[in-house]
């Protein structure tokens, strides 16, 4: 149901295949024999769209983020604002300017249009800094918390109980040596380090690049101070 399957079959589609119902829980797909040669442009990534917007928030930044489908993210965007930022949406752009002080909210992940469990991670480590007591409940997929044992690391208060998670905000993050354990738990960890006080030294950074092309680049054009070692 999610967007990007919409995305998918419609290229499909205009390539020559027959599928119907994307975008609904059923899906009929019937076999052709061969597709076609098309030009096609594929849509903007959501999650990339809502990862920068909480990385630029949990910093006390302000941002004007282009190509964006506005529809696609509105459950995050709802989030941002109900946490204090400052939202101007126009037709294929967004403009967000945080708070002095982010303040709690609650979330559940759920099957699109719903709150998306991609950005579960992320929003939690922009919460840690929240004023507040923030409850997470992620609703779609087992263990996908295992990366909040890092944000502990850095003096985030988390407590775990099943599939909810309860974040107490702190007054600050410490910098320092944490592990990206899959895609999203990496976001996280650098969302965390942007606002932390001193360094912090990220491993297993496959994860993070498989799923955001040159974040470092981009994070830089923001003001932040980031770079990726190679190892030998």
């Amino acid at each position: 149901m999610e967007p990007e399957i919409v995305d998918l079959s419609n290229c499909l589609n205009k390539m020559g295949a027959k599928i119907e119902g994307a975008g609904t829980s059923n899906i009929k797909i019937t076999g052709v024999k061969k597709l076609k040669d098309i030009s096609y442009n594929i849509m903007p990534d959501r999650i990339e769209a809502g990862s920068l917007l909480c990385m630029v928030a949990v910093t006390g930044g302000k941002l004007k983020l282009n190509n964006v489908k506005i529809e696609n993210i509105s459950p995050i965007i709802s989030k941002l604002e109900e946490s204090g930022c400052k939202i101007e949406k126009e037709k294929n752009s967004i403009y967000l300017e945080a708070p002095r002080k982010l303040k709690a909210v609650d979330i559940k992940t759920m099957p699109y249009p719903g709150f998306p469990t991609d950005m579960q991670s992320v929003f939690a480590s922009m919460l840690t800094i929240a004023r507040g007591t923030s409850v997470i409940v992620e609703n779609i997929f087992e263990n996908r918390y295992k990366y909040m044992a890092e944000l502990k690391k850095m003096g985030a208060k988390i407590t775990i109980e099943g599939k909810t998670a309860i974040v107490k905000g702190v007054r600050k993050l410490t910098g320092s040596k944490v592990n990206s354990t899959d895609l999203r738990g990496g976001a996280a960890m650098v969302t965390a380090a942007l606002v932390a006080r001193g360094k912090t030294e990220i491993t297993n950074i496959e994860h993070i690049l498989r799923g955001y092309e040159n974040l470092d680049k981009k994070l830089r054009n923001l003001g932040a101070s980031i770079i990726i070692k190679k190892e030998n």
